[in-house]
Parts: structure tokens; sequence; C-alpha cells
């Protein structure tokens, strides 16, 4: 009985240190990470087969971007496989081209399998010009399919962006076991 209560008071213990390593501002985009998954599962009710099928997925809920000629991106997320959330993720863009404005979206990235997700956590995962976004609406999620075992949805949320250029996003991960 004691080795049980034991048990117990350190499972409780490994627990509330994992929520202690989380800082206020990961909380923050925890809870903005699942609003905005939320907002993009009324949008188009097709991605709840990425989430359920996936192997992970990161949700970017404010992607903030800015350009003239020379444009950047970036934005904070949260990365769940096997639909719990494990870690936090950094996005940054560069680009140049043909560009003007500025625009705030938020982003969801799947995983196929589990050398994708491996991939993208071990910091190796860069998106080139070639990987596009597929814009949310309704029954957009029909038509994608992943391209390198990797799927990305965006969905605008304020502003507007004239955009032909070339450049790429780099990701950066941070699991919450290394956050202790």
């Amino acid at each position: 009985m004691k080795i049980l209560k034991s048990i117990i008071v350190v499972s409780l213990f490994l627990v509330s240190l994992n929520g202690i390593s989380q800082t206020a501002k990961d909380k923050e985009i925890m809870k903005d990470a699942e609003t905005a998954k939320t907002a993009m599962l009324k949008i188009d009710k097709g991605l709840k087969s990425f989430i359920d099928n996936s192997s992970g997925y990161v949700v970017f809920p404010n992607v903030g971007e800015g350009a003239f000629i020379i444009g950047a991106a970036s934005g904070n997320g949260v990365v769940s496989e096997n639909g719990v959330a494990v870690g936090m993720a950094d996005l940054k863009k560069l680009d140049i081209g043909l560009q003007a404005g500025g625009q705030a979206l938020s982003q969801i990235i799947f995983f196929e399998t589990n050398k994708e997700l491996a991939k993208f956590k071990e910091d190796e995962l860069t998106f080139s010009a070639e990987m596009s976004a597929v814009i949310l609406e309704t029954g957009a999620s029909k038509n994608a399919n992943y391209n390198d075992g990797v799927v990305v949805f965006a969905m605008p949320k304020a502003g507007v962006m004239a955009d032909l250029s070339v450049g790429g996003q780099k990701f950066s991960y941070t699991s919450f076991e290394d956050m202790e």
C-alpha cells in the first residue's frame, strides 16, 4: 500500500512539474492554439480526419507576416503527437521578390508518419518555395494531399498581402521535457 501511495505521489509531482516548466507565454500560446484549431475545424470539419490520422501536428495560432520586396514572418506554436501536446515550436520565414503588405494568419502543419514528425522535432524540416499551404475554406481538406509526408493549412485572420517571391520557412522545436 505504501508503494502504491509513493507511486501516486511521484506521478502527481511529475505531472505538476511539467505544468510548472511551461511559462505563462507558453500557456497563452497553447490556449490560442486550441482556439485556432477549433476555429479551423468549424470552417472545415474534414480537418478532423487529419488530426485523427496523422502522426502529429503543429498549430501556429498567430503568424505575422510583412513584406516590401523583402519579407519576413514569425510565429510560435504547439506540437502535438497522438493528440497530446509534447512541446513548443518556432517558425521563421524569409523571402525576397515581388511582394508588399502584411497579414496575420493561423497555420496547422500535419505530419503523415513518425518519420516526418521526427524530422520536424530534430529541426531538420524546412519549406522551400515549392511547398504551399492550402487556404482553409469549407471542403478544402477533401482535395488536400500530403506532399513529402507534410500538408499545411492556413487560415487568414487579417491583412492583405500580394506575394510572388522565393524563400523558405525554418522551424525549431523544444519538447516540454527539455524545458524543465
